[in-house]
């Protein structure tokens, strides 16, 4: 506690990807000139939602707030060194191969035209390609069930989120923020709002204001504040693969009827997938499935894509959804029942490809008291409080 000041502005919880970003952007605020406190109880997030991510972004969601969200972060990714002040920035690795819905009956492909209305009146390039077209341009399917596919082959797909991910936390430190390993154990209130946190150590730091960036222990973290989130850890298993007979293109993030989805990796492939039993798991429970490849995950592709037939596994691990199980939407901004308490969670998976608007929204409302370039209002808790979900259609 040595190396540590007794009060911080503002103390986020947190030090992944979203803490992090949230950091850098308070950091760089012009009407921020507060001190930061970052908390994050394992510095080499080894195990943390961020290691485990695809790293990817798609611009195909059905409501305005997320494809703006991630065209800002296509934005972003497209001119990321010229945001840090002329630090020594890298360039971000991308490969952008689309994302492709795939839809199996009228219903779905109605929602997917639907959501391309949407989408290309913000200025996507997603388009609805039917059988034929679909045979065309990606020869490889099996689309014997398939009446049509949503496919954005602009700014969607992979981006470099570890590069993204250490350049935050390194300018956030570089622009004067802390970072403290440990465990936030308790959040103090008084009269109604935020006077600090406890850690694990036993010591106290008084602040003004605390940023629940907890990723799967974000209602953890709003219970020690007396506060109900509707977030949980949710098991996703990650796959990569080699296969006998590569494909003679690039294979697009294809988003299967049965919930798997598959991609490009380089000279690889990497699929992904949920369990069957989609429930809670403890935040450390990190074990894989051992029959799910055998039984779901590699049946699913070798049928839609043949050629995967013969394929091998090289390198597999799990990780955690933040599951905000309202409606799979974040969940960010001010707790009416806490002044100072501001909630940056239940991402539900779009969290790597959300967080530079999303830290910079927290930045913008701790600096102002209100979102400024984006209006992420109808992402607040406001929504959980009242229980009436944020519709979003394009969930993975």
């Amino acid at each position: 506690m040595s190396s540590l000041n007794e009060h911080y502005d503002v103390v986020i919880v947190g030090g992944a990807m979203m803490g992090s970003s949230a950091a850098w952007w308070l950091s760089r605020e012009p009407g921020f000139d507060g001190s930061v406190l970052v908390i994050e109880r394992d510095p080499s997030y080894e195990h943390s939602s961020t290691s485990a991510t695809n790293s990817c972004v798609r611009q195909q969601f059905s409501n305005e707030v997320n494809i703006r969200v991630s065209q800002f972060t296509a934005e972003f990714i497209r001119t990321f060194p010229s945001w840090f002040d002329g630090a020594d920035v890298p360039e971000l690795a991308t490969d952008y191969f689309g994302y492709l819905y795939l839809a199996t009956d009228t219903a779905f492909a109605d929602v997917l035209y639907a959501n391309q209305q949407l989408q290309a009146s913000w200025g996507a390039a997603t388009r609805i390609l039917d059988r034929d077209e679909l045979a065309t341009s990606f020869p490889f399917y099996n689309l014997d069930d398939i009446v049509c596919g949503s496919h954005n082959p602009r700014n969607e797909g992979y981006f470099d989120g570890g590069t993204m991910f250490d350049t935050f936390r390194t300018q956030a430190r570089h622009n004067g923020v802390t970072y403290h390993r440990g465990v936030v154990t308790e959040i103090d209130r008084r009269d109604g709002r935020v006077a600090g946190v406890v850690l694990d150590s036993g010591g106290r730091i008084a602040c003004d204001t605390v940023v629940n960036a907890a990723g799967p222990r974000a209602a953890q973290v709003a219970r020690m504040a007396g506060l109900e989130l509707p977030v949980e850890p949710r098991k996703r298993f990650t796959y990569v693969f080699r296969a006998a007979e590569p494909l003679d293109r690039p294979l697009p993030l294809t988003i299967d009827p049965s919930g798997v989805h598959v991609r490009s990796d380089g000279d690889a492939y990497m699929a992904g997938c949920g369990p069957d039993i989609d429930h809670a798991v403890e935040p450390d429970d990190l074990a894989m499935d051992a029959d799910l490849w055998e039984e779901k995950v590699w049946p699913v592709l070798a049928h839609r894509i043949p050629a995967f037939e013969r394929i091998k596994v090289v390198n597999r691990w799990a990780g955690h959804y933040a599951f905000n199980t309202l409606d799979q939407n974040a969940v960010i901004g001010p707790h009416p029942e806490l002044d100072g308490f501001v909630l940056l969670n239940g991402f539900s998976g779009h969290g790597l490809q959300q967080a530079p608007a999303m830290g910079r929204g927290v930045a913008e409302w701790i600096s102002y008291g209100e979102f400024r370039s984006i209006d992420l209002s109808p992402l607040g808790v406001e929504r959980i409080i009242a229980g009436q979900p944020f519709a979003e259609s394009a969930v993975i």
